[in-house]
Protein backbone atom coordinates (compact mmCIF):
# COMPACT_ATOMS: atom_id res chain seq x y z
CA UNK A 1 0.00 0.00 0.00
CA UNK A 2 -0.88 2.82 -0.56
CA UNK A 3 -3.57 2.57 -3.18
CA UNK A 4 -4.15 5.81 -5.09
CA UNK A 5 -7.66 6.13 -6.55
CA UNK A 6 -8.18 9.12 -8.80
CA UNK A 7 -11.65 10.33 -9.75
CA UNK A 8 -11.90 13.13 -12.28
CA UNK A 9 -14.38 14.92 -14.46
CA UNK A 10 -14.19 14.01 -18.14
CA UNK A 11 -13.98 17.64 -19.25
CA UNK A 12 -10.21 17.65 -18.65
CA UNK A 13 -8.21 16.78 -21.74
CA UNK A 14 -6.13 13.59 -21.33
CA UNK A 15 -2.91 15.50 -22.02
CA UNK A 16 -3.80 17.95 -19.24
CA UNK A 17 -4.87 15.19 -16.88
CA UNK A 18 -1.58 13.32 -17.50
CA UNK A 19 -2.59 10.38 -15.31
CA UNK A 20 0.47 8.22 -16.02
CA UNK A 21 2.80 11.07 -15.12
CA UNK A 22 0.83 11.81 -11.94
CA UNK A 23 0.89 8.16 -10.88
CA UNK A 24 4.65 8.00 -11.45
CA UNK A 25 5.12 11.08 -9.24
CA UNK A 26 2.86 9.64 -6.53
CA UNK A 27 4.63 6.26 -6.55
CA UNK A 28 8.01 8.00 -6.23
CA UNK A 29 6.69 10.21 -3.42
CA UNK A 30 5.32 7.18 -1.56
CA UNK A 31 8.64 5.34 -1.78
CA UNK A 32 10.53 8.51 -0.79
CA UNK A 33 8.58 8.68 2.48
CA UNK A 34 10.32 5.47 3.56
CA UNK A 35 6.94 4.16 4.73
CA UNK A 36 5.82 2.18 1.69
CA UNK A 37 7.28 -0.56 -0.53
CA UNK A 38 7.10 -0.03 -4.29
CA UNK A 39 5.67 -3.53 -4.84
CA UNK A 40 2.62 -2.73 -2.75
CA UNK A 41 1.70 0.58 -4.38
CA UNK A 42 -1.24 0.59 -6.81
CA UNK A 43 -2.96 3.35 -8.74
CA UNK A 44 -6.11 3.58 -10.78
CA UNK A 45 -8.23 6.31 -12.31
CA UNK A 46 -11.97 6.57 -12.74
CA UNK A 47 -13.33 9.17 -15.15
CA UNK A 48 -16.70 10.60 -14.12
CA UNK A 49 -18.82 11.29 -17.15
CA UNK A 50 -21.79 12.52 -15.15
CA UNK A 51 -20.83 15.31 -12.77
CA UNK A 52 -21.68 18.84 -11.74
CA UNK A 53 -19.30 21.37 -10.23
CA UNK A 54 -20.74 24.48 -8.53
CA UNK A 55 -23.29 26.13 -10.84
CA UNK A 56 -22.76 23.56 -13.59
CA UNK A 57 -20.51 25.63 -15.85
CA UNK A 58 -18.94 23.28 -18.42
CA UNK A 59 -15.57 24.96 -17.75
CA UNK A 60 -15.44 23.78 -14.14
CA UNK A 61 -13.70 20.49 -13.46
CA UNK A 62 -12.72 18.33 -10.51
CA UNK A 63 -9.97 15.94 -9.50
CA UNK A 64 -10.23 13.90 -6.30
CA UNK A 65 -7.48 11.63 -5.02
CA UNK A 66 -8.43 9.03 -2.41
CA UNK A 67 -5.50 7.24 -0.82
CA UNK A 68 -5.94 4.04 1.17
CA UNK A 69 -3.16 2.82 3.43
CA UNK A 70 -2.77 -0.15 5.72
CA UNK A 71 -2.28 0.18 9.46
CA UNK A 72 1.06 0.36 11.19
CA UNK A 73 2.20 3.97 10.86
CA UNK A 74 2.08 6.79 13.38
CA UNK A 75 -0.27 9.74 12.95
CA UNK A 76 2.75 11.99 12.33
CA UNK A 77 4.01 9.66 9.60
CA UNK A 78 0.58 9.55 7.98
CA UNK A 79 0.23 13.34 8.18
CA UNK A 80 3.62 13.88 6.54
CA UNK A 81 2.83 11.38 3.78
CA UNK A 82 -0.60 12.94 3.20
CA UNK A 83 0.91 16.42 2.94
CA UNK A 84 3.48 15.14 0.44
CA UNK A 85 0.84 13.39 -1.69
CA UNK A 86 -1.37 16.50 -1.75
CA UNK A 87 1.65 18.62 -2.69
CA UNK A 88 2.35 16.29 -5.65
CA UNK A 89 -1.30 16.43 -6.69
CA UNK A 90 -1.51 20.22 -6.36
CA UNK A 91 1.71 20.89 -8.24
CA UNK A 92 0.74 18.46 -10.98
CA UNK A 93 -2.48 20.42 -11.60
CA UNK A 94 -1.11 23.94 -11.07
CA UNK A 95 -1.57 24.78 -14.76
CA UNK A 96 -5.18 23.56 -14.73
CA UNK A 97 -5.91 25.45 -11.50
CA UNK A 98 -4.67 28.70 -12.96
CA UNK A 99 -6.50 28.38 -16.28
CA UNK A 100 -9.96 27.17 -15.21
CA UNK A 101 -12.18 26.49 -12.21
CA UNK A 102 -10.75 23.28 -10.76
CA UNK A 103 -11.97 21.66 -7.55
CA UNK A 104 -9.01 19.66 -6.26
CA UNK A 105 -9.44 17.38 -3.25
CA UNK A 106 -7.55 14.68 -1.37
CA UNK A 107 -8.25 12.22 1.42
CA UNK A 108 -6.23 9.50 3.10
CA UNK A 109 -7.93 6.60 4.83
CA UNK A 110 -6.28 4.02 7.03
CA UNK A 111 -7.90 0.62 6.49
CA UNK A 112 -8.89 -1.57 9.43
CA UNK A 113 -6.93 -4.80 9.83
CA UNK A 114 -9.82 -7.09 10.66
CA UNK A 115 -11.46 -7.04 7.22
CA UNK A 116 -8.47 -6.46 4.97
CA UNK A 117 -7.09 -9.30 2.89
CA UNK A 118 -4.55 -9.27 0.11
CA UNK A 119 -2.27 -11.54 -1.87
CA UNK A 120 0.57 -9.91 -3.78
CA UNK A 121 3.13 -11.81 -5.82
CA UNK A 122 4.49 -8.71 -7.58
CA UNK A 123 7.63 -8.83 -5.40
CA UNK A 124 8.44 -12.25 -6.85
CA UNK A 125 8.69 -10.76 -10.33
CA UNK A 126 10.39 -7.44 -9.65
CA UNK A 127 14.01 -7.14 -10.64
Amino acid sequence: MPHFILEHSTNIEPKDLAVDELFNKLHCAAVDTGLFELAGIRSRAHPCEHFRVADGSPNYAFVHLATKVGRGRTQDELAQAAQQFFKVLSEHYDQQSSSRGLALSFEMTELPDQLKFNKNTVRNFMS
